[in-house]
């Protein structure tokens, strides 16, 4: 179950050039009594987000219990893992 903490931020970062420099607040949203959150219109046009697109959503937490949301196009973490953890995988597998 996902538990939205009130005032979370949403980040939707490009996965391929992601750096420090490169995290921004791009909007601030809020979830309704369904847990829904509506990403704005500005946002899904400008990352080509189309409906019936999958999102996967990555939570990052410090000691604090302060948490960090990351949604990323299913198909980009797919790549995101083959990328990264394939090269990890054969060394295992061998």
């Amino acid at each position: 179950m996902l538990n939205i903490q009130k005032n979370a931020h949403i980040f939707v970062p490009e996965i391929k050039t992601l750096s420090k420099s490169n995290f921004s607040i791009e909007a601030i949203v809020s979830c309704d009594d369904r847990g829904q959150l509506v990403l704005p219109k500005d946002i899904r046009s400008k990352l080509d987000i189309q409906p019936g697109d999958k999102l996967a959503l990555l939570k990052c937490s410090n000691s604090k219990n302060e948490n960090c949301l990351t949604l990323i196009k299913a198909n980009s973490l797919e790549d995101l893992v083959k990328t990264y953890l394939g090269p990890m995988l054969k060394d295992i597998v061998r």
